[in-house]
């Protein structure tokens, strides 16, 4: 039945557009035109720049063929051709596929079959797996490329290039685009990015442009990121396109500091050398702060704000970090939410705690994103909601605009992802009586020991409280008689000294008699490009190996 508020009162040019992250560039070159946008090496770029170099790509790609639904992969470091890539990209209505750059050439050519990329945006460095992989893709996919190379100039490695087209020169070549625009659709796909595919083919996760938006807009209002900020790169924006930050920062006329590797000293070089006041980074980029030598943290005055995801963080990390003077925000999210999705928002009444306990309360994946609908622990079998009572334990799962639009080409995982109109994580967490949201493990990390449940992530949190331990992971080990117990796998800090015994004898103090680790292993732990560790390696070594008494 019609109301009087739909008579004449129709959408039209003037009272909608659809949402896009892409309209923060063009204000903030309206606005902020004169103010830095990007820091890389002896480059630097004000955003009217940045705005120009974005929509010189767009016009550049738009000549070679790319349009609405076309796909752009992205072969890239942190530099400014990355962000420019997530500007330009979009303004076309066409979709962005970073590739992780620790991938193997089959993987890659796999990536951008599946995608159906025309485009190919790659740095030099990359030069011998690309090269591999777009031989891959013409001879077992029969797909060409259109293949773009970046010079770096921060690369002062040895690469040949493969394309038709050097970045800068193809820049140079195309006027700019009058406008940076943005979809017809809000619903529209903006990014293709892949999970990592441990148990058979990866999963491409579409997102939209109104997540992106809503998402960028969220992590201003989740962080109080005042206007101008000065962000660090540290986090890989081939990584959920960033989390979404390479549009947060335009929104706020803030400046990308770009940063090629992720060190220890270039990094606390980088914050000192240029005012850095934001980074993002799994635990483990913490931990290398947390272990450098203090002369390297010298000279940093400012107030920097870390923000944490990737990997549950232990409560010593945080704890290490305040102690250190950097404010850490704990976020939790994945791929398919566009990165983080919920905070643990931290109250006024947890500053009068002892800093451990602050730690501990930070350390908890928390409430809900403001503009994310829904986050519940609730049954995976029965979709019940469970009780606020720190002990049940349920799947967490979300809802609303910044869950992604589903896995490219794979309907029967889609459907199985949204069953009962939730996504579903596959983590396994408590809520605590005050609604905050605590993981307990994946539901294939959880421990069964003689019939009790093991979290890891317990473990590794009594782990990290020893100072000697810069990294550790632990998985269950077969044993004939317990059915599984845990294994820990240990990195040291640099020059630090700790027997496995010792180790054992810690955990004991923190933790009940059948959770602690029954064999201890001192060796290099796989990590992803984002930090964060792989455990279906470790799993795998745990069950080839004998139990060692």
């Amino acid at each position: 039945m019609s109301t009087p508020y739909d008579i004449g009162l129709d959408k039209n040019a003037a009272n909608f557009v659809a949402l896009s992250p892409v309209s923060f560039v063009e204000r903030s070159a309206e606005v902020f035109g004169d103010l830095p946008a990007v820091v890389h090496g002896q480059r630097r770029y004000t955003w009217a720049k940045t705005r120009e170099r974005s929509a010189r790509l767009a016009a550049a790609l738009r000549a070679l063929g790319v349009a609405r639904g076309g796909t752009v992969s992205a072969m890239l470091h942190n530099t400014p051709e990355m962000v420019e890539a997530h500007y330009a990209v979009p303004a076309l209505n066409a979709v962005l596929n970073t590739l992780n750059t620790r991938l193997d050439a089959p993987l890659l050519a796999w990536q951008i079959n599946h995608c159906e990329a025309s485009v190919l945006i790659t740095d030099r460095e990359f030069a011998p797996t690309m090269r591999e992989a777009v031989r891959i893709l013409r001879v077992e996919h029969g797909r060409e490329l259109v293949v773009i190379d970046v010079c770096d100039t921060e690369y002062a490695g040895v690469g040949d290039t493969l394309g038709a087209h050097e970045y800068e020169a193809l820049l140079a070549a195309h006027a700019p685009l009058p406008v940076l625009g943005g979809p017809r659709d809000e619903w529209d796909a903006i990014a293709v990015s892949y999970t990592s595919g441990t148990t058979g083919d990866p999963k491409g996760v579409v997102t939209h442009h109104r997540g992106a938006y809503l998402n960028a807009v969220c992590n201003a209002a989740t962080w109080t990121m005042p206007h101008f900020p000065k962000y660090l790169w540290t986090l890989p924006m081939f990584h959920c396109n960033g989390w979404c930050f390479p549009w947060t920062i335009a929104m706020l006329g803030g400046t990308h500091v770009c940063l090629r590797g992720v060190v220890a000293k270039a990094i606390l070089d980088a914050m000192r050398d240029h005012g850095v006041d934001h980074y993002c980074a799994a635990p483990i980029v913490h931990n290398l702060l947390l272990a450098a030598p203090p002369e390297q943290r010298a000279g940093i005055t400012q107030k920097v704000r870390g923000m944490v995801a990737g990997a549950s963080p232990p409560a010593a990390m945080i704890e290490g970090m305040a102690a250190m003077g950097f404010d850490i925000t704990h976020v939790y999210g994945l791929t398919e939410v566009y990165g983080p999705a919920s905070v643990a928002v931290k109250r006024d009444g947890w500053a009068h705690e002892s800093l451990s306990e602050q730690a501990r309360l930070n350390s908890r994946q928390g409430v809900r994103y403001l503009l994310q609908e829904g986050m519940a622990v609730r049954d995976p079998e029965t979709l019940a909601y469970l009780p606020a009572d720190g002990q049940t334990m349920g799947e967490i799962m979300f809802r609303g605009n910044i869950v992604m639009k589903g896995y490219l080409k794979n309907p029967s995982a889609t459907a199985a992802a949204f069953e009962g109109g939730w996504f579903h994580t596959g983590d396994l967490a408590v809520t605590d009586p005050d609604r905050y949201v605590k993981i307990k493990d994946r539901s294939k990390d959880i421990i069964i020991s003689g019939g009790e449940n093991i979290s890891s992530i317990e473990v590794e949190d009594a782990l990290y409280r020893h100072p000697a331990v810069m990294a550790c992971a632990v998985v269950a080990k077969p044993d004939a008689k317990w059915g599984e117990t845990p294994l820990a796998f240990v990195e040291l800090k640099p020059g630090a000294s700790v027997t496995a015994a010792e180790l054992v004898a810690h955990c004991r103090a923190l933790l009940a008699g059948y959770k602690v680790p029954r064999e201890v292993r001192f060796e290099p732990i796989p990590k992803t490009s984002t930090g964060k560790i792989q455990k279906f390696m470790l799993r795998g070594l745990a069950k080839s190996a004998s139990a060692i008494e």
